[in-house]
């Protein structure tokens, strides 16, 4: 099993993804494809992701069951921890963070 989301991505990314993937809601991409075409599927989501950000999600044989990556910016960030593939999560930015930046940056 695959699963595949993606967010703020070019409609053709998301074209291509639809032509070997069902799209059961907007963004989110199931199929059963073979190790070699997940690869290819991938590698056409690092190619096409532009400012947008996207995860794979397949079934493995690991602890958990799955394995994933993930491509993009987003506050989600794969961390492995004692062997299992966790989530760890970069702060919100806070008031002080923001009127640090400068006005450029906002």
């Amino acid at each position: 099993m695959l699963v595949i989301v993606v967010e703020n991505v070019p409609l053709r990314l998301r074209g291509r993804l639809a032509v070997r993937l069902l799209e059961i809601r907007a963004g989110v991409y199931v199929g059963n494809p073979g190790r070699r075409i997940r690869e290819l599927i991938w590698n056409d989501v690092g190619e096409g992701v532009e400012q947008g950000n996207a995860i794979m999600a397949w079934s493995t044989n690991t602890e958990s069951g799955f394995a994933f990556e993930t491509l993009g910016a987003n506050r989600r960030i794969p961390t492995e921890w004692d062997g299992l593939q966790l989530v760890s999560f970069f702060p919100e930015p806070t008031d002080e963070d923001i009127r640090g930046l400068a006005p450029s940056a906002l």
